[in-house]
């Protein structure tokens, strides 16, 4: 049951790719825009299935996580549904409501020891989808770039990307100790493939949701993409990571 519910959230998350099913929610919420205040418990719910399943229940747990939902859908709400062409601070709040709490383990507390890697895999998962439903369905934006690669040209620029950049990361990441020096593996090739999916869909994938499809984009719609909008988003992604390390 534990990881059917990563793979049902997993799935939600990656069904926001498909321009369709944005498109059929935004018309939904247009029409309805109160049916944005049924995502908090309908979300809240399925934390608290992944939480009997981790025998890590509790009328706390399940009431903070409702609280954490609502609060966002709050500063949505209050704004309405619809095309947005600028956003405001009262987004930029919704996005740290979002952020912040996982940042610093708000609740962790309340879960045990042993529940813990997996119930932050599922708030993770919670915050994300949380997080596509109020900004690419509810109170959308233009330019959010939550898609898939559309030309050839959207393929070879992300890998050229990374063969300049990489390079310097390793080197810069190991001399200041944020990631090991080379190794021989620890694991087993298996474990190491079964792995690569884990990292994507609970590391890599929400990182670029967060970071680069709401904070950057929007701080761009916001103030234009100049030099110094790019070393914003780049400084505020840097200050997240300092916490981080091997």
């Amino acid at each position: 049951m534990q990881l059917g519910i990563l793979v049902l959230l997993a799935a939600a998350v990656l069904g926001f790719f498909f321009p369709k099913a944005q498109e059929t929610l935004r018309r939904w919420f247009e029409r309805r825009p109160g049916l944005i205040f049924a995502v908090p418990p309908l979300l809240a719910g399925i934390f608290s299935a992944a939480a009997l399943a981790a025998h890590a229940w509790s009328w706390s747990l399940s009431l903070l996580i409702l609280v954490y939902t609502l609060l966002p859908v709050g500063c949505a709400a209050a704004q309405g549904a619809g095309f947005a062409k600028r956003p405001t601070w009262i987004d930029f709040a919704a996005i740290l409501l979002l952020w912040l709490p996982l940042e610093f383990g708000a609740g962790a507390g309340l879960v045990p020891l042993p529940a813990r890697g997996y119930l932050h895999s599922i708030a993770y998962g919670v915050a994300i989808l949380l997080g596509l439903v109020l900004f690419a369905a509810f109170r959308w934006f233009p330019d959010l770039k939550y898609n898939l690669p559309r030309r050839r040209r959207d393929i070879w620029l992300a890998l050229a990307g990374f063969a300049a950049v990489a390079p310097v990361l390793i080197i810069l990441g190991i001399a200041i100790g944020f990631i090991p020096p080379p190794h021989m593996p620890i694991k087993t090739a298996g474990s190491m493939a079964s792995a690569a999916p884990i990292i994507f869909l609970g590391t890599a994938l929400p990182e670029e949701i967060l970071f680069r499809s709401l904070i950057q984009n929007l701080l761009m719609q916001r103030w234009g993409g100049g030099v110094r909008v790019l070393l914003a988003a780049s400084f505020i992604f840097g200050c997240a990571h300092l916490d981080n390390g091997p």
